[in-house]
């Protein structure tokens, strides 16, 4: 994030998995586990049905119309490694990149080189511009509603990595140690949900 934008935190909130689990409401926890799990499977499906590019667009700008507190509400208490939990991280990636291109862009430049693989499945185009890194994200959720899943949430998964060891190698401290490896705890329940959601068991 730049100095001159003040909308969110400069440590976007996703990093930290306690936070990524701490905006629940307080539903019935059994009416909030069954919701939580209809609406995912309800987007996916309604993305998949669709097979129009203005509804894939709609759905991968979600959090611009509805807001990211309320996907928060519906799936943010859910296990990482499930459609929900899925979802969630890979819109409130989305929001940061969205907030912080900067950030980001900077970031996944200092892991290129530490993560090579990871970069080519994540699909960053080089230089991985604030744009770019737009873009990229964009795309995978659009594969999300329009391709393949599983490879969806690998592309995120590889970007998470890359991140991950951009920030290692350019902060410093204890906090952005932590951070760091929160982000790679997150690509590494995106693969596994890819390996469920071949399996038939992503739910």
């Amino acid at each position: 994030m730049s100095d001159s934008d003040h909308r969110a935190p400069r440590r976007p909130a996703f990093f930290s998995e306690a936070a990524l689990e701490a905006h629940g409401p307080a539903y019935d926890p059994t009416e909030q586990i069954h919701v939580a799990h209809e609406t995912a499977l309800a987007l996916v499906h309604a993305g998949r049905a669709a097979s129009d590019p203005a509804v894939t667009q709609k759905l991968v700008a979600l959090v611009d119309d509805i807001g990211l507190s309320t996907l928060a509400e519906l799936w943010s208490q859910r296990p990482a490694r499930s459609l929900p939990g899925a979802l969630w991280r890979l819109y409130v990636l989305r929001e940061w990149v969205q907030r912080t291109p900067d950030e980001a862009s900077r970031e996944y430049a200092a892991g290129i080189r530490f993560t090579g693989p990871n970069h080519v499945v994540a699909g960053a185009a080089e230089p991985p511009g604030p744009q770019e890194m737009g873009r990229v994200i964009d795309e995978v959720l659009r594969g999300v509603f329009e391709g393949d899943l599983a490879v969806a949430l690998e592309r995120a998964s590889a970007f998470c990595r890359v991140v991950s060891a951009g920030r290692a190698d350019i902060s410093s401290g204890d906090e952005s140690a932590e951070q760091a490896a929160n982000v790679l705890v997150m690509a590494e329940d995106l693969t596994v949900c890819a390996r469920l959601w071949r399996a038939d068991a992503l739910h």
